[in-house]
């Protein structure tokens, strides 16, 4: 299998990277609740401030995905929004480790997760 995807895939991949950030930047917007539980309380100001900031930044890098002319930046910063948001899913594992083992496996499953997401991302941005 080769590093690099052919140029369609990338296309596809990036489509759909789109679509997934804008259905949870959206919801950031829509449901902020769940999104400000999982703040660390170690982060200056208000949780619905970074609530907002993510569901910005997931929008933005949805509508960069989106475009051709810009899918190739909104791949890279893909990237830097996992590492971004990676402390309030550590703060998710942490708060549900008391949790029934479904929801303890989901917290915790997200935690290794950035690192596909960002080895997908930068295939994409590599391939375009």
């Amino acid at each position: 299998m080769s590093f690099l995807l052919d140029r369609e895939a990338a296309n596809q991949s990036a489509r759909r990277t789109a679509a997934a950030l804008a259905t949870m930047g959206t919801l950031h917007f829509l449901k902020p609740e769940p999104f400000d539980s999982i703040i660390p309380p170690s982060f200056p100001g208000k949780p619905r401030a970074y609530t907002y900031l993510s569901g910005a930044a997931e929008l933005s890098i949805a509508a960069m995905l989106a475009c051709p002319k810009t899918r190739k930046l909104g791949a890279l910063s893909s990237i830097a929004l996992y590492a971004a948001v990676f402390p309030a899913n550590v703060q998710m594992a942490h708060m549900w480790r008391s949790k029934p083992p479904a929801m303890r496996a989901l917290a915790y499953g997200r935690l290794p997760l950035q690192l596909p997401l960002s080895y997908k991302a930068w295939r994409m941005y590599k391939s375009l």
